[in-house]
C-alpha cells in the first residue's frame, strides 16, 4: 500500500521489519525505492547495519518493547536497541539524526522494496556526512 506525501516526493510504502527471532516487530513508512547509507564507523561496519533514516512519525513499533535492551557508547547520543533474545539491532536512534529512527534495511521484508540504492556515510568526515543527511529525519 502506498501513501501519498504532501511535498510531492515519491509515495511511501509500508515496510514491515523485525529482529531474527520475531520478538521485535515494526513498520516503517518509506519509499519503495530505498536510498540507504552504509556507514564505515566501528559499530556499523562490524554489525553490517544498512541505514534507512526516517522521521519518528513514520516508524511504529508493533511489538517487543520489553524485548529490547539499549547500548550507548562515546557521546551517548545514539541509542542502539538490540533484541535481548537474538541480539539483532533492527533499528535505533542515531547520533546523526536523534530526532528520527534509523532502520536496518537488512531487517525489512524484501517484498515491499522495489529497489535499493546504497551510498557511503563516511564517519571519518562525520561533520560533513551528518550535515548531508540532516533532512532525513524531518517530516
Amino acid at each position: 500500500m502506498d501513501t501519498a506525501t504532501s511535498d510531492g516526493s515519491p509515495p511511501l510504502a509500508i515496510h514491515s521489519g523485525g529482529c531474527h527471532c520475531g520478538a521485535v516487530a515494526f513498520e516503517v513508512h518509506a519509499p519503495a525505492v530505498i536510498d540507504a547509507l552504509d556507514c564505515n564507523c566501528s559499530i556499523c561496519s562490524k554489525t553490517g547495519f544498512l541505514h534507512l533514516i526516517v522521521p519518528r512519525s513514520r516508524f511504529r513499533l508493533l511489538r517487543g518493547e520489553d524485548a529490547l535492551t539499549d547500548y550507548r557508547f562515546g557521546t551517548g547520543i545514539a541509542v542502539h536497541r538490540f533484541c535481548k533474545h537474538c541480539g539483532i539491532k533492527a533499528f535505533y536512534i542515531p547520533r546523526s539524526n536523534p530526532d528520527g529512527v534509523d532502520v536496518n534495511v537488512r531487517c525489512l521484508d524484501p517484498s515491499t522494496i522495489a529497489d535499493l540504492r546504497v551510498s557511503l556515510f563516511d564517519d571519518r568526515d562525520r561533520d560533513a556526512a551528518t550535515a548531508a543527511i540532516a533532512h532525513l529525519s524531518q517530516d
